[in-house]
């Protein structure tokens, strides 16, 4: 994997600039490595695709960004 590889154009107009009122419902790509095929959901439903043998590491992160 090359960093290359995520190299694409984001238009300025779907840059969050203020998290959602409600967490819970930000957006979430899926992609299933196995098929490539590419789902868009809710954080909400992320609990979704873990099982048994999963972990979620939640941190605060309070670094600030520039958005230039």
């Amino acid at each position: 994997m090359k960093l290359s590889d995520f190299t694409f154009d984001l238009p300025k107009d779907l840059i969050a600039e203020y998290p959602s009122e409600n967490r819970d419902e930000s957006r979430l790509m899926v992609v299933h490595r196995d098929t490539g095929k590419i789902e868009h959901k809710v954080f909400k439903d992320i609990t979704g695709y873990f099982d048994d043998f999963c972990l979620m590491a939640l941190t605060k992160n309070l670094e600030q960004y520039s958005t230039n």
